[in-house]
């Protein structure tokens, strides 16, 4: 009896934490494998020894979280013919793995080896133009923590900005650092930004929804067929006519078969001119009679 309340519990809080993504999941046509990792709340004293390390405060609903559970990870995959495809990945790394994004230089490095540091120049003016946020910096102006590595495809970063060295960082944000390492404002708060990772189900690449360039072709037809009503938004957003996006085919078109002349007449037409040429010949006869 205890183990089945226990378990009930966890499940009642597993659905808490997913939002109810889970049950909605596996609802979906094709969808299989949904797994959602079981984790121990963290500890406060480890909490306390990462800020102290780091010289950081963790946002409060950050701390909350992991206060809740270490860490986040949720998977869901696809059925293709008879082989299972992984697609969709929820990801939010643990306190030990919540690492700074600069790591110190080792005694081992080359003196002139280049280094993130070396992006950053006053003259850069890509990013955080006009009325947009200004960019991360990757030296020490900023303190940038990393809290999923998106797969591979970028990493989305927990973000401290006008840093002074001694002196503890309270403000952050989240900011998605792309493969060419430019920077995109994600949300201000971890909570917006938890939200936003289960809304868009993990797929492919969702963070490049935030970048001008968008998501790649097949990533965006991942988004069309399992989250069509954030990407419907999203194309009407980008574009009024929503449709350079995608290839538009017209079915008239594609499945409309050669169109079939019509066949003359034969008799008709050498009926009708037959006679024309009658009349012709008996109008002339008329007139060649006045004349005599």
């Amino acid at each position: 009896m205890e183990e089945t309340k226990e378990s009930l519990i966890f499940k009642g809080v597993a659905e808490r934490l997913t939002l109810g993504i889970t049950r909605i999941l596996e609802n979906m046509p094709g969808v299989v494998d949904v797994r959602f990792v079981e984790r121990e709340p963290a500890e406060k004293r480890s909490l306390l020894s990462w800020e102290q390390k780091n010289t950081c405060i963790l946002p409060e609903d950050l701390r909350d979280f992991y206060l809740t559970t270490d860490g986040f990870t949720l998977t869901w995959s696809v059925k293709l013919d008879s082989e299972c495809v992984p697609l969709g990945l929820m990801t939010i790394n643990s306190v030990a793995r919540l690492c700074p994004l600069l790591q110190p230089v080792s005694l081992f490095s080359l003196p002139n080896a280049p280094s993130l540091a070396d992006l950053d120049w006053e003259e850069n003016t890509e990013c955080g133009t006009g009325h947009a946020p200004a960019a991360p910096h990757f030296d020490s102006r900023c303190r940038i923590f990393e809290l999923d590595s998106c797969g591979g495809n970028g990493k989305v970063c927990l973000v401290y900005k006008n840093c002074t060295p001694g002196v503890v960082a309270q403000q952050s944000e989240i900011w998605f650092l792309d493969r060419s390492l430019c920077w995109h404002l994600l949300t201000a708060t971890f909570t917006s930004y938890y939200r936003l990772m289960i809304t868009y189900l993990g797929l492919p690449e969702w963070q490049y929804a935030f970048t001008p360039y968008g998501p790649s072709p097949q990533a965006k037809q991942w988004a069309s067929l399992y989250q069509p009503l954030t990407f419907s938004s999203e194309l009407s957003s980008a574009d009024p006519a929503g449709e350079y996006h995608l290839n538009k085919l017209d079915p008239t078109k594609a499945f409309k078969g050669k169109a079939k002349l019509p066949v003359p007449k034969k008799k008709q037409s050498t009926l009708c001119s037959s006679g024309s040429t009658a009349k012709s010949q008996g109008s002339a006869g008329r007139h060649s009679g006045g004349k005599r």
